[in-house]
Order: C-alpha cells, then sequence, then structure tokens
C-alpha cells in the first residue's frame, strides 16, 4: 500500500512538472521584418545649393507603405517609361521637387549633423504625404555629401 502511495506520488510530481513546464516554457517569438514596407531608392542622386552657399550631393529612398505601387501609370505625364533618370514610381517627379525644395532651405551643418539630417528626413516625410498620393512611412538618405 505503501509502495502504491509513492508511485502515486512520483506520477503526479511527473505531470505536475510537465504542465507546469508547458505554461512556463518561453513562447516562440513571431518574426516580424524590422522594416516593414518596400523600400524603393529614387535612382537619380541629388544635388542641389543650400541655403549658405555650400552644396549637397546625396541620395534618397523611401520606404513605402504596403500596397504603395512602384509601377508608372500616368505618373510622369501619361506615358509608359518614366523619363532619364526617373524610376518607375507613380508622381516621383512631385517626390523630387519636395525633397529638392526641403533640402535646398537647409543649411550644410544640419545636413551634416544627425539630428538636422533626422529632423529633415520628417520634414521631407511630412511634405511626401501632405502633398502626393504615395503612401511613404519612412525617409531613408543613403549618402550625403556636403560641400
Amino acid at each position: 500500500m505503501r509502495k502504491n502511495v509513492v508511485i502515486l506520488v512520483l506520477a503526479a510530481l511527473i505531470v505536475g512538472a510537465g504542465a507546469a513546464y508547458t505554461f512556463a516554457k518561453p513562447k516562440p517569438h513571431e518574426k516580424r521584418a524590422k522594416i516593414d514596407g518596400t523600400i524603393y531608392v529614387l535612382p537619380k542622386e541629388f544635388l542641389v545649393n543650400l541655403k549658405d552657399g555650400r552644396y549637397a550631393k546625396m541620395n534618397v529612398a523611401l520606404v513605402l507603405d504596403h500596397g504603395q505601387s512602384t509601377e508608372a501609370g500616368g505618373g510622369h505625364g501619361g506615358g509608359s517609361t518614366p523619363p532619364e533618370g526617373f524610376g518607375t514610381l507613380p508622381q516621383e517627379a512631385a517626390v523630387r521637387d519636395i525633397i529638392t525644395g526641403v533640402v535646398t532651405d537647409t543649411q550644410g551643418d544640419e545636413l551634416i549633423s544627425s539630428e538636422g539630417r533626422e529632423r529633415l528626413k520628417r520634414e521631407i516625410l511630412t511634405q511626401i504625404n501632405r502633398n502626393t498620393d504615395v503612401r511613404t512611412e519612412d525617409v531613408l538618405i543613403t549618402d550625403v555629401a556636403v560641400q
């Protein structure tokens, strides 16, 4: 009888430990993309005069919302092929105009500092989302040189 109780207690401990492990084990993490969207690199670099008389040469990319098309369909005047130096993003000319306008109104030191670039990227993002139909989540400045 005593032997049966010991076996019963051991069985209960094993079942209890298994149940505790099942509830306490770490849940598998869902793998999420660090960048949630499509990155579209504007194919033509920017060369602009800055507010302080210096100039900047830079490349820009956009992180587009899901579902944002990058197929040209009348965004460049109705033609099926965009002009030389332009990509296939609809309204790319308007996007480039916004970027040029915002960067031209910037001091060279602002563009060199990381805080200044972050402010500049926020301003470009706001203007693109406000003034175009291009749904953009983020702006990336991939290369920059100030002279």
